[in-house]
């Protein structure tokens, strides 16, 4: 207990220290604990090492190699809680180390982390994506890197992908329009068929960054055949995963764009076999007057859906009466 405090607030007292006095005294108390028999004391020195690193200037650390050391022997550390620390950390990790460092050292450690055999270590370094790949070169990033990345996409834990899918899009800035294309898109179309349904809400919430750097025609053809094709799904509960997807995908990529392809596809999930998701289609559509507008609603959806209320089938005019019931209550 007691080493476990004092290694928590190590860190703290490191930062308030001469670089002298860090170099002298501080190293030496972090490589013990580091070394520690007790893996939540060593976990706690990893935010010591950041502590340090940001303190001695970068053109000195190499100098040091307890400094180095160390951190070689927390990220191959046995216990995963050591290991998870550090991928949980990993970005102001190498922002802090020089960049030989990084490329040396912190490449091989990413993707080793990316392979790890607990899935919470895999998790957390998911998270660090974007972040550590802003420091690689380009051609580390696309030869070593993004083939472990594109593993994850079919990792046997479903809260790796999870993770994955809301980190993923972060990439499209780095990477550039056609490498994103090349390589983001298919692990997309992958992740968007993902039973998870954490896996799919991740990807459509974060598809603004893709079409900032790709434009909206080629991100709308190159997904929008995988969204249809779920929304027709045989399996209802698929379908109406994608329905409650809709107004954060039509507030991602824009009114012009829903008008173009995806409308059609609301007016017809209101006349489905299955009760809920003529329900779900109801309250999609109140969802997407509050994304556009009430002045879109009454130009794009009512004269639709008052058209409904002369179908001949009963399902069609019963729905007609849930839309406006609800739009009322909107």
């Amino acid at each position: 207990m007691v080493r476990r405090k004092a290694a928590d607030n190590l860190a703290k007292f490191v930062k308030e220290m001469p670089v002298n006095v860090v170099i002298e005294e501080m190293i030496p108390l972090f490589d013990h604990l580091a070394k520690d028999d007790q893996d939540s004391v060593r976990l706690l020195s990893v935010e010591i090492l950041i502590a340090i690193a940001e303190v001695i200037p970068k053109e000195q650390q190499s100098s040091h190699g307890i400094l180095l050391s160390t951190l070689r022997s927390l990220i191959e550390d046995k216990s995963w809680r050591v290991r998870y620390m550090v991928a949980d950390r990993f970005e102001k990790i190498s922002k802090a180390v020089d960049e030989e460092v990084v490329a040396r050292d912190l490449v091989p450690a990413f993707i080793k982390l990316l392979k790890d055999s607990e899935a919470e270590c895999r998790s957390a370094i998911a998270g660090q994506i974007p972040g550590f790949c802003k420091l690689v070169e380009r051609e580390t990033l696309l030869n070593e890197i993004m083939p472990a990345v594109e593993e994850l996409v079919t990792d046997t834990s479903q809260h790796v992908r999870a993770a994955l899918g809301s980190q993923i899009s972060g990439l499209a800035p780095i990477l550039g329009k056609d490498e994103t294309v090349n390589h983001l898109l298919p692990m997309f179309l992958t992740m968007l068929k993902d039973d998870f349904p954490d896996v799919r809400l991740n990807i459509i919430s974060k598809l603004e960054q893709v079409n900032n750097v790709i434009g909206i025609e080629k991100l709308s053809s190159s997904l929008l055949p995988a969204i249809v094709t779920l929304a027709n799904d045989k399996q209802w509960r698929v379908r109406l995963a994608i329905i409650e997807y809709v107004p954060l995908l039509a507030s991602q990529l824009g009114v012009q764009f829903f008008d173009e392809k995806l409308s059609d596809l609301c007016m017809q999930w209101l006349g489905d076999t299955v009760f809920s998701i003529r329900e779900a289609s109801t309250q999609n559509l109140k969802k997407l007057t509050e994304v556009f507008g009430v002045e879109w609603s009454n130009g794009a959806i009512v004269p639709k859906v008052i058209k409904m209320g002369e179908h001949p089938n009963y399902l069609y005019r019963m729905t007609t009466l849930f839309a406006i019931s609800v739009r009322q209550g909107s």
